[in-house]
């Protein structure tokens, strides 16, 4: 039976890739440049404040930071744009329609590496999925672009399901594989989360960094690296304690793209309440219904977001609390890097599974939404 044997068909993850900024950007800068920054507006807007007309702006502290999230560092790419106070935004340079793009260019030096973990050519390679929060345009489709740049043949298209995209993109290609469409697909997730950040805001200023990841699927692999995908399952509800809403309509609508309410915003407790059961109860009935045991999971390899939020799912999966070895933090020096961040600790703490060993790998965010990609190391 034709149907059987494809949805039966193997597919694996048989190469990672990572592009890390060179640039970094400490609590420390970081709180320096914001309370500057807030000393400055509450002298200009004394009278307004004295008066209760606005209220005065709170400074930060790289205490507040690491408690708040785990963060202690960011990688962006640009750091003196974000740091300037007269500015606070990443100072990102123009390209012209004959140049790479900068999304395209940060994922084809994460897939280069993928590629060559996977021992495959880009030749190989069928088709191309770019998920991401943030794409830097319209159209053409970056996919498409990185197609065009790593010479690959067939299709390649864009999506967004925000921090979620890595997962929803592998579920796209695991199914292209399982369909016969494509033997071999690359997911790539370039992020720039910098660029829709407010850094003038006390409770996100901290929030992101950037970074790209890339995945190789394939219907067969000879990679010493492969993992065999067991499972894939997504999720959304609707929720708008994330959001963003920049986009092509602010002009017609005469709203102003750089308000800050275009930015990222978001009602943090909101989403730590909500969130963390909808993880937890996702990833276990994902289990359940492949009948693996919690206590059969090497690894959870979860969005990195906030290590509150992640320690909180892994104690409610586990039964207890989760060493390092069981749920790997990133963020730390990463940030939350929207849609690469599972994947980059997927990449960065995979090399130590051994044969029939299973993990996995879980995004979350805005939508809500959440997936999960259940991992057996061949």
């Amino acid at each position: 039976d034709v149907y059987k044997r494809q949805v039966h068909m193997s597919v694996m993850i048989s190469g990672t890739g990572l592009f890390t900024p060179k640039e970094f950007i400490t609590n420390e800068e970081l709180v320096q440049s914001f309370n500057q920054f807030v000393i400055n507006f509450n002298e200009e807007n004394k009278d307004q404040i004295d008066s209760g007309a606005i209220d005065a702006l709170v400074p930060s502290s790289s205490e507040f930071i690491k408690k708040a999230s785990g963060i202690e560092q960011r990688y962006v790419q640009d750091k003196e744009g974000i740091l300037d106070i007269t500015r606070m935004r990443p100072r990102l340079k123009e390209r012209s329609n004959s140049e790479v793009s900068i999304l395209a260019e940060m994922a084809i030096k994460a897939a280069e590496e993928a590629i060559k973990q996977s021992g495959i050519n880009s030749s190989d390679i069928d088709a191309v999925i770019c998920g991401c929060s943030n794409l830097q345009r319209a159209y053409p489709a970056v996919a498409i672009e990185v197609q065009k740049e790593l010479e690959i043949s067939g299709y390649a298209y864009d999506m967004n399901v925000a921090c979620s995209s890595a997962t929803f993109s592998i579920q796209n290609a695991y199914n292209d594989i399982q369909s016969g469409l494509a033997d071999k697909v690359l997911v790539v997730n370039p992020e720039i989360c910098s660029g829709h950040l407010n850094f003038k805001d006390r409770d996100a200023h901290f929030i992101f960094g950037d970074a790209a990841t890339a995945v190789i699927l394939e219907k067969d692999s000879n990679s010493q690296s492969a993992f065999k995908i067991l499972g894939t399952s997504l999720k959304t509800q609707f929720s708008n304690n994330i959001r963003n809403n920049f986009g092509f309509l602010n002009l017609p609508e005469n709203s102003d793209p750089k308000s800050p309410d275009k930015l990222f915003i978001q009602k943090g407790r909101s989403v730590f309440k909500e969130v963390v059961p909808m993880v937890q109860a996702h990833i276990a009935s994902h289990l359940d219904k492949l009948n693996i045991d919690i206590q059969e999971v090497k690894r959870l390899w979860l969005h990195q977001a906030n290590l509150s939020m992640n320690q909180l799912i892994a104690k409610k999966l586990l039964g207890r609390e989760p060493d390092e070895q069981e749920m790997p933090i990133i963020l730390n020096d990463y940030a939350n890097t929207s849609s690469a961040g599972s994947i980059i600790a997927f990449h960065q703490t995979k090399g130590d599974f051994v044969s029939n060993e299973i993990g996995v790998i879980s995004s979350f965010g805005a939508g809500y939404s959440v997936g999960s990609v259940i991992l057996q190391k061949i």
